[in-house]
């Protein structure tokens, strides 16, 4: 069975192997680095620690409008190297045709590490 613009199903038990937790922006500065437009972020996670991400959401982010705010990222994926800097959470968004990026987020405050299932 095809769906649409959809990958193929898994199982729950892999769905359980993301490790999403919600974060506050500590810091945000444009990477001077990057080919397309991107944010370094400091992200508080609590028990977790603070980590570092960079995150392609200039169209409808300015710096101010990021610290402070509370994002959901995956933590357990593998570190890796963007545009001159270590990458160490893939902070998740929507992607609209209409507004480009928009950041996934808890519409409540929660505790930075809460995890997100």
């Amino acid at each position: 069975m095809e769906t649409n613009n959809a990958t193929a199903p898994i199982e729950f038990d892999d769905f359980m192997k993301v490790d999403m937790r919600v974060g506050t922006v500590l810091t945000c500065e444009l990477n001077p680095k990057a080919k397309k437009p991107a944010y370094i972020l400091t992200i508080d996670f609590g028990e977790l620690g603070v980590k570092t991400s960079s995150a392609q959401v200039t169209q409808n982010y300015t710096t101010e409008d990021l610290v402070g705010k509370q994002v959901v990222a995956v933590v357990n994926f593998p570190v890796k190297r963007i545009a001159g800097i270590v990458s160490e959470v893939l902070v998740l968004g929507a992607y609209s045709a209409a507004q480009d990026v928009v950041l996934l987020q808890p519409t409540l405050t929660v505790e930075n590490g809460s995890r997100v299932g």
